[in-house]
């Protein structure tokens, strides 16, 4: 039986007490007595009920199971000190930054390996090179059907290779807005934020791009920093993609208490220059009760999502 119908019933029993107790009273006389047995009665109702209320108050709510016809397959490949995601669900695929210049040829491959021919949404975060590098190869190799960057435009030489690539094959970028929503499958994507223009930190030019599959959640920050997780309050969520390669310009104490992520992915090159992740980050992370994978640790990690259930699994 549920707590509310058990709530229910023993209302419905403290009613018929009190109902016979009225009832003998009158019929002999003993009002007092019966009206002082009432009134303890009722304070321990109300005592119950507070209890019933305080406890409701702090419990979890499991959300109930849902049935998708497919799952979800999300990789997090190991480009070195750079940016690649492959999503996949029923025959669609998403490509969330394709690494540097020389992990073009690895990005390719991979996304041979498993098969695929044809990307549906290929997606740079914002025009740094590890994480546009690898497009203009990507788009000569593959189908591509939709193209999402954001409104900054960048002199390199990286960004003009993925112009004319895009030129190429006659097609064309699609800048999107926050709320902007697209499907995957079974998997409903939405943008989260609107882009800083900045041309000092083109790291604020960001697509942030939350993932929903069944009960499960993904968020993949590219390189948002701080100022860019200050624009909204954001929902909790399974696995983060840490941003900005967990740096300490990103993942500030209120995000992270507001995503609360099971799991936490590091994109980030092994012994890199800039050394990262920051401590700090992790220790953020790791005091949320995240579990926290590193590509330069276990190289590609992949994780798949039945709707209901995660598993992660890494390469080393």
């Amino acid at each position: 039986m549920s707590r509310r119908r058990k709530k229910e019933s023993k209302k419905i029993i403290y009613g018929v007490l009190v109902a016979l107790l009225l009832i003998l009273g009158l019929i002999f006389g003993n009002n007092e007595r019966v009206s002082s047995i009432v009134s303890s009665m009722n304070i321990l109702q109300n005592e119950e009920n507070s209890t019933i209320q305080n406890t409701n108050e702090n419990e979890t709510i499991e959300a109930e199971p849902v049935n998708v016809d497919s799952n979800l397959i999300v990789d997090f490949i190991d480009v070195g000190q750079a940016d690649s995601i492959l999503i996949q669900n029923e025959d669609k695929v998403m490509l969330i930054d394709a690494g540097t210049n020389e992990a073009g040829k690895t990005v390719v491959d991979y996304l041979e390996n498993k098969g695929i021919s044809q990307i549906d949404y290929l997606i740079g975060t914002h025009p740094h090179e590890d994480h546009i590098g690898g497009m203009d190869d990507v788009i000569e190799a593959f189908d591509i059907k939709q193209i999402y960057m954001p409104k900054m435009e960048t002199t390199t030489k990286t960004f003009k290779d993925v112009l004319t690539a895009i030129s190429n094959k006659n097609l064309k970028i699609t800048q999107p807005n926050k709320g902007t929503q697209i499907e995957l499958g079974e998997a409903k994507c939405k943008f989260m934020t609107d882009p800083i223009i900045d041309k000092d930190n083109i790291n604020l030019s960001s697509l942030v791009i939350r993932l929903e599959f069944g009960n499960n959640s993904f968020l993949f920050m590219g390189d948002a920093e701080k100022e860019n997780e200050e624009t909204i309050t954001w929902p909790k969520t399974d696995v983060l993609k840490v941003g900005h390669h967990g740096s300490n310009t990103s993942s500030s104490q209120e995000f992270i208490e507001q995503v609360q992520p099971k799991y936490s992915v590091i994109m980030v090159g092994e012994d890199n220059s800039y050394n990262l992740p920051k401590q700090e980050t992790i220790d953020k992370l790791e005091e949320a009760g995240s579990k926290i994978y590193r590509t330069d640790e276990t190289g590609t990690i992949e994780i798949t999502s039945d709707g209901n259930e995660i598993k992660v699994s890494t390469e080393k």
